[in-house]
Parts: structure tokens; C-alpha cells; sequence
């Protein structure tokens, strides 16, 4: 079974695939935390609690100089009852204004499967048997405000998924400041290694960052009301030798879309805390007598094998057990965009041209991106009018879906529905709709401001817009576009009492118009898209198994920023495309098999002007799209290796192989040629060792290919790629 308890020790063991997380309530009612690693059998953990008197460390409860919880790893731990370290939870009391609160084992229970959260995406179970959950009960008698933390253990992933529900039976209001999805005390010989995080900007993102830990707090956070392109929801505690092979990796993060604050702090001990969960900045959350709180999910993953072990755990269980829906095993269709070929400037003549040269060239789906509602023939305008510009679409949607169509290629569209502009009918009939304060400017972003998706009428409007389009034309595919972050955030619709929920809130408001909307439409295939990557999390991965990863679609920049998203996300859920030259984003020359080996992901494209292309980047075309279509059904599916880093040398290379491990595709990418540069070896990994497999007219084995590795190429010139695809044979 995943969870045993020990009656006679009051422990608890949760063994998810090959690791164990191990808990223990003390005599004195605190849940304390034992272990979290390797699979160990349950027994008697209680040597890793050492007691001794420590100067400056306050003794609760007359409990003898030898015990306070400063120096007691804590699974949940509280303000203001001697320990000094962050707390998970921080309440306030109006009635006499204190923060105190001190948390007592009550109960627990063990459930087969994972219940799900209210209201939050959260990984899932098909089967009741995939795992267990166990709900420990703590109690605060004074309040008699109960907190029940949730730890569901996956048998056959080495994943641990933690959350937190706040009841509160008292009988006065009570102010949540600080509510966080989970907290882990590492001991000191946890603690030698390094904080690694994923960190950038628009057309940078998740640039892989790792610095030793060190007294004090190391932190990323999100203040921007969505999960961002400077820091991303994960974090990674790693041991001193951690590498992409070797070495162990505690891997923790949050599902959730909006504010994030996620933290390592080191004491006095050299023990470390790790915390992940909302952002206590700006954040407040009155909660009533009778009223309840849940906390977004948080998914820790241990691995014993690197960062590459790690990220291989988080992709087998993100791609069937958060992803849903009927577009989450299947092939995703290649499309071409029209964003970079045309820009705002587009009529049905323009957009038929370019679906005609895809048809030809194999492509299966055609997306018309910004510019078709409204007046929108800038960025200045008409977000919130979803309804389709007949001046420039005089036949509607339905002619330009048609015309698709006829060309054998499906028909997707771009929406912005999170946002409003002030040149638009919408705004002109409700200007208190955006999120705003009373007396205070309202910040422009992009010429545009944000709905107040905590509002039931503002996400009814845009649905009944958004709808009626989806129900009366062929989509196929819809790219769900956010540009801008949150400034003077307020709610027009709540109280002052209640201001600081307005961004979680707008973040509940979204998970529910996205809920009824896949659920409404569930034959469309989404696509998460903020200004790129600013919001690819496993919140968005919930409801849309697919994000656009950055607006840079120059290669050698996607080299770096799909590497840090693969360090979490899977390959499936990487949306790359090849863009013309040079580069709009930065102007780089790149060759056109490189723009296409390197989008070569889970969501393949191309976001050009197809009809102007010369006679041989057609054929290119050609090849790439027959050639993805053999394989894109390993890179759904496949395990991913990287093999080399592009943070860490002048080359980037990575490979991702099929579950039963008869088929390999392997990419190579040299960025700058090197005069008079000597041979090396690509080795690769996860092959059947005594395997034989078939790459072009060689046969090779596994072990050979494993340890001796595939010859590079010597490169032409800059920016050369060279791919293999391998199959078993006999």
C-alpha cells in the first residue's frame, strides 16, 4: 500500500513509486517531519529527532529547555509559538488583534485515490488503486480552527501532492494572511547542495539559474497576478554532486497560474525549509465562521538521478495525470500561424493564399491570430469586442473558416479574453469592469487593461461572446492569449475589507471560465499562451495541454528556453514554431533545418508567410512535415533525455525516447563553428543496452551507442543542426 502507519510510533510512511515521505506526531501533539528520499520500509525513524537545549530557542508549553519547535522539523509549522523560521500559516485575530496560533494533531484519514480541490486544477487518478491520500487533521482548540493537509501518494511516480484546507468552526471572522500549499524541513545532510530555479523575461524565459544554499532566504515570487516570465512556480533543492544524471534532487511545484512566493531558508542548525504556495504580498483572505479555505496544490518529486530523473518524473505524470481531455493522447496537428507573416494586415484573400501554399506543403491546421474583431487594425483597440471585423472579413469568420476548410487544413483562432481595451464597446458601456482603484489612475500595458475576472458578469459577457463564435464556426484550435500583468488591483465588486483577494480571486474566476469552456468545446485543442511563456504552469497545463513557450521563435534562443522548460513541463506541452529570417525578435540568420529540428516538440509549426517561400525552403517544408509526422507520436509520448546543455557549452543536444524503447529521435545543435575543431562523440541514454538499432544504413547497439556515442558532423558554419532517428531492430 502507498501510506502504512505505525499505531505504537503514531508515524506515518507514504511510498510513492521508489521514494517514501515520512511523518511522525509527538506525544505533545506536533506533527513533526522525519524523511523524504529513497524508499525505505516503515521502522523506527524517531533517531532523526534530536533534542537538546539550544540558547535563544523558546520552550512551549513548560515542556522542558530540550524542546521547541525552532529546532524541530515541522510539516505545517505556525507563528508565534517559538518557532522563528517561516511559517506555512499566519492568521489574525480582530477581536484581540493576534496572530498566535498553535496547530495539534486531531486525526486522520486514509482515502483510496486523489479527491479533487475545489474550484483548482490538480493532478488526478483515472483509478482509485493509482494512489492514496492521507488527510491529517490539526487542530487550534482556542479558535477552533481546523487545518487539514492533504498528502497524496502516486504508487507507481515517485510524487508526493500536498495542499491545505483552513476550516473555521469559531465564531468570529478571522483575516488568512499567509496560507501556503506546503513546507519541508530538511536536515543539515540534506542541505549541501544548491537552490535551483527558473528565471528570465519575455523572450528569455526559464533561464536555468542554481546558487549554493546559504544562511538566510533564497526566494522567487511572482508579484505580477499571473506566474510570469521572471520566475517560474518551481523550485529544486539539489545535493553537492547533483547533476543531469546523477545525484539526489528535491523537486517542488505549485499548480497555480497567479501570485506565487516559493523559498529556502537556512537556519542556525544548517537545516533548510522549504516553502511553496500564494504569495503572502497583497494578499489577505477574511474568512467567516463556517467559512473555508483550500490552497493550490504543490507537487513534490524526489529523484536519486539528477535533474534529468526528476524532469522525466514530473513529465510521466503531468502528461496523463494533469493534462485532460481528449487532447491529451493525441497527435496535435502541424499549423501554421499567421501572426509573423502578416501581422494586422490581412484580408480572406491574404489568409487563403497562405493556407493554400500549407496544403501543399503538408501542413493540417491554419490559425488566424490577432486583428479579425473589432476595428482591431492596431494594438490600440477593441479587446472585449468578439465579434468579427467586416471590413476586413466581410464574409465573417464563417467564409474565411470555409475557405480553410476547402483546403483540406482545419480552422484555428486567437483570443485575448482576460483583457479589455479602452477604445471598445465593451469598455464605453462598462468602464468599472477592469481591475482598478477608485481616485487612481488606471495603468495602461500593451494599450490594454485587465478584466476583472473575479467578477461573475465580466466572465459571463466574454463567455457569451466567446461561445456564440466557437458554437457558430468550424474551430478546431483556439490560442488563449494574455499580455499584460496586474497593476492597481481592485475589485469594484468587493468590499474594502475583502480588496487583497481580488487576484487570487481573478485566478479562481479564470480556472472556472476555462473549466466550462473545455468542457463546453472539448473537441478543440487550446493552446496557453501569455505574451509567450509568461504563464506556462501546471495550472494552465490543466485545462490546455499545450503552451506557446515564448514569442522569441528565433532557434538558438529557443535552445535555452525550451531546455529550462523541459527541466518540469514536457516535451508534449512544448508549442515551438519556425519563423522567417532574419529573426523579428532578433534578428539572427539561422538555417531553415535548424528553425526545424529545433521545433521539433510536442506542438510543432511554422509562423511565417508560406506562399513566398523559395523553391527549396518548400522541399524543406516538405521534408519537415512528413518526416514530424512519423515521429510525432514518440515526441507526444516519449521520455526525454538532455544530453547537452546550451547553458553550459557551445552546443545543445537532447533526445527523446519511446516508452518501450524501440525508437530514439536524437538532435544536435552546434552554435558557433570552431576552426580546425576536433571529433567528439554524442553519447546517448535511455536505450536497451543490448538492443540493436537501426540509424539510416547503420546498425548499432544500445551499449555502444550509450557509452562510445554517435559522431558528430563537423558543422558547415553557425548554427548547424544534425538529428538520427533510430529504431529496434533485430
Amino acid at each position: 500500500m502507498p501510506i502504512e502507519r505505525s499505531p505504537e510510533a503514531d508515524t506515518f510512511f507514504l511510498h510513492a513509486g521508489n521514494t517514501t515521505y515520512a511523518m511522525k506526531v509527538l506525544a505533545q501533539g506536533y506533527l513533526t517531519h522525519l524523511y523524504w528520499g529513497p524508499r525505505v520500509a516503515i521502522q523506527d525513524l524517531d533517531f532523526v529527532l534530536q533534542f537538546r537545549d539550544r540558547a535563544f530557542s523558546p520552550n512551549p508549553d513548560g515542556l522542558g529547555r530540550e524542546f521547541s519547535l525552532d529546532t524541530i522539523p515541522l510539516e505545517y509549522p505556525v507563528y508565534g509559538n517559538t518557532d522563528f523560521r517561516a511559517p506555512a500559516l499566519e492568521v489574525f485575530q480582530s477581536e484581540d488583534g493576534s496572530r498566535i496560533v498553535n496547530l495539534r494533531f486531531k486525526d486522520h484519514q486514509i482515502v483510496a485515490g486523489k479527491p479533487s480541490l475545489p474550484g483548482l486544477p490538480a493532478t488526478w487518478v483515472e483509478m482509485e488503486a493509482e494512489a492514496e491520500t492521507l488527510i491529517i487533521g490539526l487542530q487550534d482548540s482556542k479558535l477552533n480552527l481546523r487545518v487539514e493537509l492533504s498528502y497524496t501518494a502516486f504508487a507507481d511516480h515517485p510524487a508526493i501532492a500536498r495542499s491545505a484546507r483552513i476550516v473555521h468552526r469559531g465564531t468570529s471572522a478571522l483575516t488568512l494572511r499567509r496560507v501556503l500549499s506546503c513546507s519541508v524541513d530538511f536536515s543539515s545532510s540534506q542541505t549541501e547542495g544548491g537552490f535551483l530555479h527558473l528565471s528570465g523575461a519575455h523572450l528569455r524565459e526559464r533561464e536555468v539559474y542554481c546558487a549554493p544554499l546559504r544562511p538566510g532566504i533564497q526566494s522567487i515570487e511572482s508579484r505580477r497576478g499571473s506566474s510570469s516570465h521572471q520566475h517560474n512556480p518551481f523550485f529544486a533543492l539539489t545535493g553537492p554532486d547533483t547533476n543531469e544524471d546523477h545525484g539526489a534532487v528535491y523537486g517542488l511545484n505549485l499548480v497555480y497560474s497567479g501570485n506565487f512566493l516559493g523559498l529556502a531558508e537556512c537556519d542556525a542548525d544548517y537545516g533548510c525549509r522549504a516553502q511553496l504556495g500564494i504569495n503572502p504580498f497583497d494578499f489577505s483572505w477574511k474568512l467567516e465562521p463556517g467559512a473555508e479555505f483550500q490552497t493550490p496544490e504543490a507537487v513534490l518529486i524526489f529523484s536519486a538521478e539528477g535533474l534529468g530523473g526528476m524532469s522525466r518524473a514530473y513529465h510521466r505524470l503531468y502528461r496523463r495525470r494533469l493534462c485532460r481531455g481528449e487532447w491529451r493522447d493525441k497527435p496535435r496537428p502541424i499549423l501554421v500561424n499567421n501572426w509573423e507573416a502578416t501581422y494586422f494586415d490581412f484580408d480572406a484573400d491574404r489568409l487563403e493564399k497562405i493556407a493554400a501554399a500549407a496544403a501543399e506543403l503538408g501542413i493540417e491546421l491554419f490559425v488566424l491570430d490577432d486583428g479579425w474583431f473589432g476595428r482591431r487594425d492596431d494594438d490600440r483597440t477593441s479587446l472585449g469586442d468578439w465579434f468579427v471585423d467586416k471590413r476586413k472579413l466581410p464574409g465573417g469568420l464563417e467564409d474565411v473558416a470555409a475557405r480553410i476548410n476547402a483546403k483540406g487544413l482545419s480552422f484555428g483562432l486567437w483570443f485575448e479574453p482576460e483583457m479589455i481595451s479602452v477604445e471598445s464597446e465593451l469598455y464605453r458601456a462598462h468602464p468599472d469592469w477592469c481591475l482598478h482603484v477608485p481616485g487612481r489612475s488606471r495603468s495602461e500595458g500593451r494599450n490594454q487593461l485587465v478584466l476583472d475576472f473575479s467578477r461573475s458578469d465580466v466572465r459571463e459577457e466574454i463567455y457569451r461572446q466567446m461561445a456564440a463564435i466557437l458554437r457558430g464556426v468550424p474551430i478546431a484550435y483556439v490560442k488563449w492569449d494574455m499580455n499584460r500583468h496586474m497593476t492597481e488591483v481592485g475589485s469594484a465588486a468587493l468590499p474594502p475589507e475583502r480588496q487583497q483577494e481580488t487576484a487570487h480571486r481573478y485566478i479562481l474566476g479564470l480556472y472556472e471560465f476555462m473549466e466550462r469552456l473545455t468542457r463546453e468545446f472539448p473537441h478543440i485543442l487550446f493552446e496557453g499562451c501569455a505574451g509567450g511563456g509568461g504563464r506556462f504552469d501546471p495550472g494552465i497545463l490543466h485545462y490546455m495541454p499545450q503552451i506557446w513557450t515564448s514569442d522569441n521563435t528565433d532557434a538558438m534562443s529557443r535552445l535555452s528556453i525550451q531546455y529550462g522548460t523541459s527541466l518540469v513541463y514536457p516535451w508534449s506541452a512544448i508549442s515551438a514554431h519556425v519563423s522567417v529570417v532574419p529573426n523579428h525578435q532578433v534578428g539572427r540568420v539561422t538555417p531553415f533545418r535548424t528553425r526545424g529540428e529545433v521545433a521539433f516538440t510536442g506542438a510543432f509549426g511554422y509562423e511565417l508567410d508560406l506562399s513566398i517561400l523559395s523553391d527549396e525552403d518548400r522541399e524543406e517544408v516538405k521534408r519537415q512535415t512528413a518526416f514530424y509526422k512519423r515521429v510525432r507520436k514518440l515526441l507526444l509520448d516519449g521520455d526525454l533525455y538532455r544530453l547537452r546543455s546550451p547553458f553550459e557549452s557551445n552546443e545543445a543536444a537532447w533526445m527523446v525516447v519511446s516508452p518501450a524503447r524501440d525508437e530514439a529521435l536524437v538532435t544536435h545543435v552546434t552554435i558557433l563553428a570552431l576552426p580546425n575543431a576536433a571529433q567528439h562523440f554524442l553519447r546517448l541514454k535511455g536505450l536497451e543496452a543490448a538492443a540493436n538499432y537501426k540509424i539510416g544504413d547503420l546498425v548499432r547497439r544500445g551499449d555502444a551507442l550509450m557509452n562510445l556515442g554517435l559522431p558528430v558532423p563537423y558543422p558547415s558554419g553557425d548554427f548547424v543542426s544534425c538529428q538520427w532517428h533510430l529504431m529496434k531492430t533485430h
